[in-house]
């Protein structure tokens, strides 16, 4: 796994990447502004979106997991809603429902505010099962079907959910099939000293400003749905191509695995390892671009068995053994 990728060597793109490296940098750039280091955290967010896909954040409560969520979509001229999930959140809270119009005797759909772009779900895991099983539908097919009616959203739509891995009352674990319709789960940990102590000043250098009027959008509607077909025509070898099937499959009969990966875990390694292609100034993917996106990708799709649970084993651990045991492509 230990692969050091050579930059220095020169090549010529086949696609034109320089308008989206130049958006990539200005959404860096405005988000720093507020948040303070969480690079891998950004670049991935940054990916999921390039790839479109959903994103589950997970971390203990003052990482910064809503705030740069929320900053991000700011980024983005688009539709932005925010939904706090609560135990007595009904799924019509977050579709709609219909309502007898008094003027003409008729039903009309009110919709909810999952009709937006960019959606932050907060505190995801806080509502019951039939609240969660409202977002099935939307989250895969960006549709939503009411009393026999479908109503189709409008791109982009991305889900942006977080969710505290801490504390368990009052809260519900999100069924596997629900899981699976997040591109990436982002684990997102505390700072070091030297970033905790850059907070600290930057706190005090803002004074009374909210961290939202710091924030400009700098990426249209328009751009970001050219830059995501942009994203399909990054090139990957076959050879590479196969990598990712030797990876996913590993996990489908790891000792250490109750669940491996499906063919959509292998899908979404593929298109988010474009986007991170991309991300890096390059129209091909490499080795080291898999394995950066292969931990977010396939560490919420996989179950441990009991026992190694029991041990304090987790996926993130099996996910390096079977990259350290599978041969990189070169």
């Amino acid at each position: 796994m230990n692969t050091t990728e050579n930059t220095n060597l020169p090549f010529n793109n086949r696609l034109e990447l320089q308008e989206l490296l130049t958006a990539v940098s200005q959404i860096k750039t405005q988000l720093h502004k507020v948040i303070v280091g969480q690079k891998e955290f950004i670049d991935l967010l940054i990916i999921a979106l390039l790839a479109d896909g959903h994103v589950l954040i997970e971390g203990v409560p003052g990482v910064a997991k809503t705030i740069t969520a929320k900053l991000l979509a700011k980024t983005v001229s688009a539709g932005f809603s925010r939904i706090q999930f609560t135990p007595d959140l009904m799924p019509s809270d977050i579709l709609g429902t219909s309502v007898l119009n008094m003027k003409t005797s008729e039903f009309e759909f009110k919709k909810g505010p999952i009709f937006s772009n960019l959606i932050l779900i907060d505190e995801v895991n806080r509502a019951p099962a039939k609240t969660q099983s409202a977002l099935f539908e939307v989250m895969e097919e960006r549709q939503i079907t009411i009393d026999g009616h479908e109503f189709k959203m409008m791109p982009p739509f991305l889900v942006l959910a977080t969710q505290n891995p801490i504390e368990q009352e009052g809260t519900y674990a999100l069924p596997e099939a629900q899981l699976d319709r997040f591109l990436f789960k982002i684990n997102v940990g505390y700072p070091d000293k030297a970033d905790e102590i850059e907070i600290l000043k930057t706190q005090i250098n803002r004074k009374n400003q909210k961290p939202e009027a710091l924030i400009e959008a700098v990426l249209s509607e328009s751009q970001l749905l050219t830059f995501r077909t942009l994203i399909f025509d990054v090139f990957i070898e076959e050879k590479l191509v196969n990598y990712i099937a030797d990876l996913v499959m590993s996990t489908r009969n790891h000792p250490q695995l109750y669940l491996g990966g499906s063919p959509r875990a292998s899908i979404a390694i593929l298109q988010s390892s474009k986007a991170c292609a991309a991300l890096n100034g390059r129209d091909f993917v490499s080795p080291e671009d898999i394995q950066k996106v292969i931990f977010p990708v396939l560490r919420h799709r996989m179950l441990l068995t009991p026992e190694h649970e029991m041990e304090g084993l987790t996926t993130d651990h099996v996910i390096k053994s079977i990259l350290d045991s599978i041969q990189v492509p070169r």
